[in-house]
């Protein structure tokens, strides 16, 4: 049973409740259909306000620890981006009574720390097209300690079975409702072992992945199952859920250096193996985030349910040939 007394993953799940709401509520006011495609102005707040939020909670809970996150405040210091700055800290004082637009700045900056024997990897809105749409989109918390995810929690508002996962090293994943209690039971993955079968869980986005390779992938596999597309670390709580087999980010034909940022990962990477999953890069090794901000030494993800990860391995080598 996860141990809800234990300081830190109190802190992690009751962080990501209070984060998920502040972005809901940014939703709810800020996001609208007659919003234009290219404005993203919605996203941006809530990007930073949630960021701010959490900074905010963990002064309040570990002062010393620090934290490793997507965004900083450079960007909004600037004077055409007051507006923008106004409506964050609007968001954020209906959470911390002595918010203030300086004071906000400083919580987000709290994400420009380095990495540490300990620290919090957080991603405040993992899915932003799916955020805008209103579709999944996922707050995502970790706390690392050397070199091992030891917490990690994420809020899928959108989800409404899973709406939060939290997972803590050797207790297991747990599902919960964003205002109640993690009474939804341990997650586990599914047993298929049936490469056919396999549900793969697929990004709406191309940006980061090579989506013809992930077609020529389930070729290779012989995938007849019809894939669930979903943006945002969600497809991690549906596969620890049993809710799909396999999961890829593979490398973009345009981005073939890229490296995972680690708040991308670490939550929903521990969610997974307490699940009973596995999670490594796309050569099969394990995910090292002893390496800065990034996942340095690894190339892509491969996330599966166990049982299928070394025809998925595999079928990985099979397409690189």
């Amino acid at each position: 049973m996860l141990n809800t007394d234990n300081p830190e993953i109190q802190f992690a799940v009751h962080a990501v409740r209070q984060a998920c709401s502040l972005v809901k509520q940014v939703q709810a006011e800020m996001v609208s259909p007659a919003l234009t495609k290219d404005d993203r102005s919605p996203v941006t707040v809530a990007d930073f306000a949630a960021q701010a939020l959490v900074g905010y909670l963990l002064d309040e809970n570990f002062p010393d620890d620090p934290m490793v996150g997507e965004e900083d405040s450079t960007v909004l210091q600037g004077s055409e981006e007051r507006l923008t700055l106004e409506r964050i800290t609007g968001f954020v004082s209906g959470y911390a009574a002595d918010a203030s637009p300086e004071r906000v700045c400083q919580w987000i900056d709290r994400g420009s720390a380095e990495t540490a024997p300990r620290f919090w990897t957080l991603d405040p809105i993992d899915g932003t097209k799916g955020f805008l749409r209103g579709d999944q989109y996922a707050v995502a918390l970790a706390l690392i300690e050397e070199g091992q995810v030891q917490v990690g929690v994420l809020g899928c508002p959108n989800l409404d079975s899973i709406a939060l996962v939290a997972a803590a090293r050797g207790q297991g994943a747990w599902a919960g409702s964003l205002d109640g209690t993690l009474d939804l039971g341990r997650l586990s993955v599914s047993r298929c072992a049936d490469p056919p079968q396999a549900r793969l869980l697929r990004s709406f986005e191309s940006g980061h992945t090579n989506v013809s390779q992930v077609d020529h992938f389930a070729e290779a596999l012989g995938v007849q199952a019809q894939p669930i597309r979903m943006d945002s670390q969600a497809k991690y709580a549906l596969l620890a859920a049993g809710q799909g087999e396999i999961y890829l980010r593979l490398l973009s034909p345009q981005r073939r250096g890229y490296r995972e940022k680690i708040w991308d990962q670490a939550a929903g990477s521990l969610v997974i193996e307490e699940a009973g999953g596995r999670v490594t890069d796309l050569d099969g090794n394990a995910l090292d985030f002893t390496r800065g901000r990034t996942l340095a030494d690894n190339r892509g993800i491969c996330a599966t349910n166990g049982y299928l990860h070394q025809a998925a391995l595999e079928a990985l080598r099979d397409i690189r040939a």
